[in-house]
C-alpha cells in the first residue's frame, strides 16, 4: 500500500512539473491605453523588448486609446486568459474604479496583476513669474488668490489631475481648472504665463525645470529625485501631497498561475537590463524593485490605491460618466 501511494505521489509530481515550468509559446501583445510616444508607451516598449528576450517569443505593443484607458482595459479583460494578451496601465487603472460608475469590468477582479513596473515622481510647478519662492509660499498664494488662479490637467483620471486634487485639498481651496490635450501644450501655456499652476510627471517637466523656463517647488515622492534640486513635499511641510505615477502589468483574470508566474519572472528580469535602466534614468523614472514586481505585491497595492483615491474623487465630485 505504501509503495502504491508513493507511485501515485510520484505520478502527481510528474504531472505538475510541466505546469510549474510553463513556457509561453506564442507572441505576446502588451495593450497600452495611450498614444504612441507618451511615457506609458515608451515604458511598455522597453519592457516588451526585455520580456521578449526572456520569453523567447515576440512581445509587441498595441496602442488602444480612448475613454481614459477603459477601452483598452475592457479589451484585455475579455481576452483569452492564456498569457498572450496583457495590459500595461498606470495609476489611472486604480482611479477608474471610482471615476467611472459603470464599467464593463471590475478593476480588481477582472485582471491578474503580474507586478509593478515603475514609479515616477510628480512635480509641483508654476509659471516663470509666479510670486512664490517655495511650497509654503505657493500654498499661501493659492489660498490668497483662490479661483483666480488656473490649474492645468490633461484629462480625467490622469496623474496630473489626481495630483491637482491633492494640491487643492491640501490648500483647502479650489482653483479654476483648464483641461489640455496632453502635458506638452499645458507646459507651453505655462511658460507663456497663461497657466498659473501645474502638477505633472517629472518625465515631462524636468527639461523645463533644469533650464529655468518654469518654476518648480517640490517632488511628490518620499525621497528626492536625482538630477532635480527639489525638496520632497514632506520636507516642504505637506506630506499629504504624496503620490507617484506608477505602472503595472496585468493579464486577464483566469490566466493559469504558472503562466502568471512565468510572465512575472520575465518582467523582473527585464527590469534589471542595463538598456532599460539607462532609458528609465533618462525618463526620470525608477524601475520597480523585485519585491514590488510580483503578483502578490501588485494585487495588494492595487487594492490600496483603489481605496485611497475613492474618497478623494468622491469629495471632489468629479466623474467621467
Amino acid at each position: 500500500m505504501l509503495a502504491r501511494r508513493a507511485l501515485l505521489g510520484a505520478g502527481a509530481a510528474l504531472l505538475a512539473a510541466p505546469a510549474l515550468a510553463q513556457e509561453i509559446s506564442r507572441a505576446v501583445t502588451i495593450t497600452v491605453p495611450f498614444a504612441a510616444g507618451g511615457p506609458t508607451d515608451v515604458i511598455s516598449r522597453l519592457v516588451a523588448e526585455g520580456m521578449g528576450r526572456q520569453l523567447g517569443v515576440p512581445v509587441v505593443v498595441e496602442n488602444v486609446t480612448g475613454a481614459g484607458g477603459t477601452i483598452a482595459a475592457g479589451r484585455v479583460a475579455q481576452a483569452r486568459p492564456d498569457g498572450t494578451t496583457l495590459l500595461m496601465h498606470h495609476i489611472g487603472h486604480a482611479t477608474t474604479a471610482t471615476l467611472y460608475r459603470k464599467l464593463p469590468y471590475d478593476v480588481q477582479t477582472s485582471f491578474a496583476p503580474l507586478g509593478l513596473v515603475s514609479d515616477a515622481a510628480m512635480t509641483l510647478v508654476a509659471r516663470p513669474d509666479f510670486p512664490a519662492t517655495d511650497l509654503a509660499g505657493m500654498m499661501a498664494e493659492i489660498r490668497r488668490q483662490g479661483d483666480k488662479l488656473t490649474l492645468a490637467h490633461s484629462g480625467l483620471g490622469g496623474a496630473n489631475q489626481l495630483c491637482g486634487m491633492l494640491l487643492q485639498r491640501a490648500a483647502g481651496q479650489a482653483l479654476t481648472t483648464v483641461v489640455f490635450r496632453g502635458s506638452a501644450p499645458a507646459i507651453t501655456d505655462m511658460m507663456a504665463g497663461r497657466i498659473d499652476v501645474f502638477c505633472d510627471q517629472a518625465t515631462n517637466t524636468a527639461p523645463f525645470i533644469r533650464d529655468g523656463r518654469i518654476k518648480a517647488y517640490a517632488v511628490t515622492l518620499p525621497q528626492r529625485v536625482p538630477g532635480l534640486d527639489l525638496p520632497t513635499t514632506a520636507e516642504a511641510g505637506h506630506p499629504e501631497i504624496s503620490m507617484s505615477t506608477w505602472h503595472g502589468l496585468y493579464a486577464p483574470a483566469g490566466t493559469p498561475e504558472a503562466v502568471q508566474e512565468r510572465l512575472s519572472e520575465a518582467l523582473r528580469a527585464a527590469l534589471k537590463e542595463e538598456r532599460l535602466l539607462a532609458r528609465f534614468g533618462e525618463l526620470v523614472t525608477a524601475p520597480a524593485s523585485p519585491e514590488r514586481a510580483t503578483p502578490a505585491f501588485h494585487r495588494r497595492f492595487l487594492g490600496e490605491e483603489v481605496a485611497r483615491w475613492r474618497p478623494i474623487i468622491q469629495d471632489a465630485g468629479v466623474y467621467a460618466d
